[in-house]
């Protein structure tokens, strides 16, 4: 029972064995075109970043970047967008 030969007719096994190949192929075809097609359809921004958790903590890291680096303007502003009046500006 070991043997396929014995279990399948005799042309079968070599028609199986020549479509193996192309059938793998076409496989790994297939699933490179979807995962390609998915990468594309996925959810944009307007700046045309990819909308996902990896690209949201990044955008996030930025903001916070942005944020330290104008710290010195920000803490100016109090609420509503008026500024304290301590500043002369």
């Amino acid at each position: 029972m070991g043997d396929l030969s014995s279990v399948l007719p005799a042309g079968l096994l070599d028609v199986l064995s020549a479509l193996i190949p192309p059938v793998v192929v076409a496989t790994v075809f297939c699933a490179f075109v979807i995962k390609l097609l998915r990468r594309e359809m996925a959810p944009r921004r307007m700046d045309g970043s990819l909308v996902s958790g990896d690209a949201t903590e990044a955008a996030g890291a930025e903001a916070t970047a942005t944020a330290a680096t104008g710290a010195s303007d920000e803490a100016s502003i109090t609420r509503g967008g008026e500024r304290a009046e301590s500043d002369g500006r």
